[in-house]
């Protein structure tokens, strides 16, 4: 493992801003709005203040106050951010990001976990925190050979979390750290004490259900199976295009985000304001410092790689497999699929289920406050 520190030369700057000041602007129908994709206004202030105002050396020296490091596991470069708490028996904990996120989304969280005390909170709640870039991802990027899906990805945080000395462990995430978080769980169940999750893998409604299926089931399971199927389909019908896209042809997609910070900016931007709970849920500042993580690494292609190859491994379509970890879910009403009980207590052994009425897909930004204090919690019980 050698130490790591962000450094990015001066000349990947000037570079950056010489293509914002040189962006060929598309045209827009009128009155569009966001039905056609990020609208050109929004696109135009949100580069204006990346040109202009936004410090990068200050994202720089604020992501280079939590120790870094970076090792190769099965051929891959892996970064992460190791903080350790001030609590000597501070549980270990291993949160993962997904697309299009980076290690920036637990800014906001990493404090209150490792110190809890510092933030009024009970030292016995504190986590010695692992942060992994995932393969392919930013600092991790890019990866250099075929495979690298979740389940690869979570035996190499495995073995990550082995090399750091740790036995005993939860892990935590959304989207694909979701999936990662549960498969680690599942593969490594004498190691992983519980599985703290805020999207369930596998857990919507896939069908429309049968007047009989939803008989069999209570009336509010009944209300959300029908609104996770709703969703779900929208979500299929109008939002799925940059997953089929990643899914099929990631090279031919890189060549444009590669080139172009615009064309990064407003393919990530969309996500942020699709997924959050509120047009001002996320800081502008932080939501740059997350796009920045794959400009400058250039990881557009490499990042959207693991659609691919989850969407050609030779577990394509097969339900998940199940786990016996303790899992607990935190539901926040925003994200992208609304999930079902009924479906997630086949595979997963749930011993917490909280839903929340604010927060979208990116909780840690959005709602540190009740993500911290649910992953707390669970965690909690666990000691109990």
């Amino acid at each position: 493992m050698e130490p790591f520190r962000i450094d990015i030369p001066q000349s990947d700057l000037d570079d950056l801003h010489d293509r914002l000041d040189r962006t060929r602007w598309p045209d827009e129908l009128p009155g569009a709005g966001w039905s056609y994709g990020v609208p050109l206004g929004h696109l135009r202030a949100l580069a204006h203040h990346w040109r202009h105002t936004y410090d990068w050396r200050a994202a720089e020296a604020e992501l280079n106050r939590w120790p870094q490091f970076t090792t190769t596991i099965d051929g891959a470069t892996v970064h992460f951010a190791h903080i350790r708490s001030p609590e000597a028996d501070a549980t270990p904990l291993i949160m993962t990001h997904g697309w299009p996120g980076s290690i920036v989304e637990f800014a906001d969280v990493a404090g209150p976990l490792t110190d809890p005390r510092a933030y009024g909170g009970d030292p016995a709640d504190a986590f010695h925190l692992v942060l992994p870039s995932i393969p392919g991802f930013g600092l991790s990027g890019p990866t250099r050979e075929k495979g690298w899906e979740y389940r690869r990805v979570a035996a190499a945080f495995a073995e990550l979390m082995a090399r750091l000395g740790y036995e005993r462990y939860g892990t935590q995430g959304g989207d694909w750290g979701a999936a990662i978080s549960r498969e680690l769980g599942r593969i490594r169940p004498e190691n992983v004490v519980g599985v703290h999750l805020n999207l369930l893998p596998g857990g919507g409604a896939t069908h429309e259900q049968s007047a009989a299926e939803l008989a069999a089931l209570s009336p509010e399971e009944g209300r959300r199976t029908v609104a996770s199927w709703e969703r779900a389909r929208e979500f299929a019908r109008e939002r799925q295009g940059y997953a089929d896209i990643q899914s099929t042809r990631p090279q031919t997609l890189a060549y444009g985000l590669t080139d172009s910070p615009v064309g990064q900016l407003a393919w990530i931007a969309e996500k942020f304001h699709e997924w959050t709970d509120s047009a001002d849920a996320i800081d502008r500042d932080r939501l740059l410092t997350n796009v920045m993580l794959y400009w400058l690494t250039g990881t557009a292609g490499s990042s959207a790689r693991i659609y691919y190859e989850r969407a050609h491994a030779a577990y394509r379509g097969s339900p998940p497999e199940p786990s016996t970890v303790p899992t607990a879910l935190a539901d926040f009403p925003r994200d992208n699929f609304i999930p079902l009980r009924h479906i997630a207590d086949r595979t997963n052994n749930i011993t917490r289920w909280t839903s929340y009425e604010r927060g979208g897909h990116f909780p840690a930004m959005e709602v540190p406050e009740l993500l911290v204090g649910d992953v707390r919690a669970f965690f909690r019980t666990l000691r109990s």
